[in-house]
């Protein structure tokens, strides 16, 4: 103990060992703690973003299901003969692998002469077979009875489609059902598409984030749809066997699921605390639960209790080893503040000299010697801080005045180009009616109409013209506009006054329109700034075609449409084609315009939500082509 006293070294050995004792058992304790609070908040972060997942590749399921469903029910309605019905239910089941079966059943009235008609196709293994059904009581049937009454497409519940008369299924079967109308309202009957529940389980259950974690899928009453112990399903609910009074959990967390409930609960399941996150289905009445044992969420913490345990070991042999090391330098302070001394001396005013707590000479002395080094170097990084910055504004206002020259010539080119084009129609404007003015109606009728329409002409390219510079002024031509698009817009409608424009400045050229689309098919844009960019690319056709047809195609790609504007004209230089899309560039300086109109679009496209792009593959004039998503 009297060494301990008296050596410097010995003292702080000990301290410091001591200090990281205290620090590592408080470390320890909190590190426990903090870490089962992190993990279960990991893990129902974890277990929430599985059950959106899971969520939505249930509602993709079914949103196929319902696409297959509408995308045929308007053929039902086109063919509605027995032969076409057959055939149609027959094409939904073959090309739609998530549908299990479909049928079309008609009004009685539909086809007199046959009576109460219906059709159904299911998939028996890799065939499909399709029938006219036998003659059963199909109008109460729930899937026949449930869009009749409300007038509009819905999901039933899960049944058994089992019945003694005709085709069935032996999977339980959800069914989208959607009423059939003729186009004066009359009721013609429901096409029907099963979705399998044994392949919505099998969808389910794909992918689990522990071990023993389940799924359980519920109806609005309760009832289990979708259940690991397969007994359940179907023939118990979630508050079967239940007592209000020990297990309110399993209570709240029933009641929660049944009235659309969304969120996570703690509960007690079979004498397990587990925790449950659940979630309704959209556009239905049921819900899913995934159910998750706490001892699983835990695992992590107590193979953490072992790394924690190796961690001390460790850090006790890392303050051992510093404590060593801290002793060791502790007897050569004066040694090391001489080497330090000399270096500063020498001019390098960077180098370090560290405080000590010691209240001897010595310590005394490393501490002036510290602070008269942090004064110094203080000093001098100022004074190098000072003489950078000046030399950095200076190179900023060099810059500064470079750009505003450029700015300034920039601005004067445009502004003489704007003039000169904005001058030109407007001449030719005064000039004619400065002409027609003066000559007291002895000018021919014919002629009188050509100088109209020639004034006419430049006035639509004068107001074309503004109407760039108004929409390019919006801060910039490249920056892009917050447009709404939800606007339901027919795209051959807008084709159509697109080309009309066209024609109205060029009534030589002939553009022909060739479409994928019916002429009813919309899509949801912004009508307007969709004008502006087809008028613009037809508009550039019709200059650059050389009276050539120009050829306007709509074509369908699935998940976008493209408007395809295609000329004869002379093309397009490489060198152009790399800033064509720069406001105010054009292919001459000689040329007419402003250079704005392809910015332009590219700018529209692209705040609609696609993009504008050159084929440059196609070699006999241009063909520019605006990709939307549908």
């Amino acid at each position: 103990m009297g060494r301990i006293r008296h050596s410097l070294s010995s003292k702080l050995g000990v301290s410091i060992l001591l200090l990281s004792i205290l620090v590592f058992v408080a470390s320890l304790g909190v590190m426990f703690v903090q870490s089962r609070l992190m993990l279960r908040k990991k893990a129902t972060e974890r277990i929430v973003c599985v059950l959106d997942n899971t969520v939505q590749r249930v509602r993709t399921c079914m949103n196929r299901v319902e696409t297959a469903t509408n995308s045929n029910g308007w053929m039902a309605l086109d063919y509605l003969n027995p032969d076409s019905l057959l055939t149609i239910s027959r094409h939904v089941v073959s090309v739609n692998p998530h549908v299990n079966g479909c049928s079309i059943t008609t009004e009685p009235d539909v086809f007199p002469e046959l009576g109460p008609f219906s059709v159904y196709s299911i998939k028996e293994g890799d065939s499909v077979v399709t029938v006219r059904e036998a003659a059963y009581d199909y109008y109460n049937q729930v899937w026949y009875k449930l869009p009749k009454t409300q007038a509009r497409p819905c999901w039933t519940d899960p049944f058994n489609d089992y019945n003694d008369s005709s085709l069935y299924t032996k999977n339980i079967i959800a069914s989208y059902c959607k009423p059939l109308y003729s186009d004066d309202g009359r009721f013609l009957g429901v096409i029907s598409t099963d979705l399998s529940f044994k392949h919505l389980k099998e969808t389910i259950a794909d992918k689990q984030p522990y071990p023993n974690t389940y799924f359980a899928l519920v109806n609005s009453e309760g009832r289990y749809i979708i259940h690991p112990d397969s007994t359940k399903e179907f023939n118990k609910t979630i508050f079967e066997d239940l007592n209000a009074e020990t297990q309110p959990d399993l209570v709240a967390l029933g009641h929660e699921m049944t009235t659309g409930g969304k969120g996570n609960m703690r509960v007690t399941v079979n004498g397990t605390s587990c925790l449950v996150c659940y979630q309704p289905i959209p556009d239905t009445k049921w819900c899913l639960a995934l159910v998750i044992p706490d001892r699983e969420i835990l695992q992590t913490y107590y193979r953490l209790a072992y790394v924690i345990v190796s961690l001390i070991v460790i850090g006790l042999i890392i303050i051992l080893l510093i404590t060593w090391k801290i002793v060791d330098q502790s007897i050569k302070p004066l040694s090391q503040l001489l080497a330090q001394s000399q270096i500063i001396a020498q001019g390098n005013y960077d180098e370090q000299i560290s405080h000590t707590e010691r209240r001897d000479a010595v310590g005394r002395l490393q501490n002036s010697f510290a602070t008269m080094q942090e004064s110094l170097n203080r000093h001098v990084t100022d004074i190098s801080h000072a003489a950078e910055e000046a030399g950095l504004r200076n190179e900023e206002l060099v810059k500064a005045t470079k750009m505003a020259e450029e700015a300034d010539r920039q601005k004067t080119i445009f502004i003489q180009d704007v003039t000169h084009q904005i001058r030109t129609p407007l001449n030719i404007i005064m000039g004619f009616a400065q002409v027609l003015r003066n000559s007291n109606g002895e000018i021919p009728h014919d002629e009188v109409k050509k100088i109209v329409d020639m004034m006419d002409h430049n006035a639509k390219t004068l107001s074309r013209m503004l109407l760039m510079l108004y929409d390019s002024s919006d801060a910039g031509a490249s920056v892009e506009l917050q447009i709404h698009t939800d606007e339901m817009v027919s795209c051959n409608e807008v084709a159509n006054e697109s080309i009309n424009f066209t024609r109205e400045h060029f009534p030589e050229i002939n553009v022909r329109l060739e479409s994928d689309l019916p002429d009813a098919y919309r899509f949801r844009t912004n009508r307007l700034y969709l004008m502006r960019t087809l008028r613009e690319l037809l508009y550039n056709a019709a200059k650059y075609s050389n009276g050539a047809i120009v050829l306007f195609r709509i074509k369908d790609t699935g998940n976008t449409i493209r408007f395809i504007v295609e000329d004869q004209g002379p093309g397009m230089s490489e060198a152009y084609q790399e800033k064509m899309y720069e406001p105010f560039t054009k292919v001459n300086e000689l040329s007419e315009g402003l250079g704005l109109g392809l910015p332009l679009s590219k700018r529209h496209s692209r705040s609609l939500g696609g993009d504008l792009f050159l084929d440059t593959s196609y070699h006999d004039g241009c063909r520019f082509i605006l990709e939307l998503p549908k």
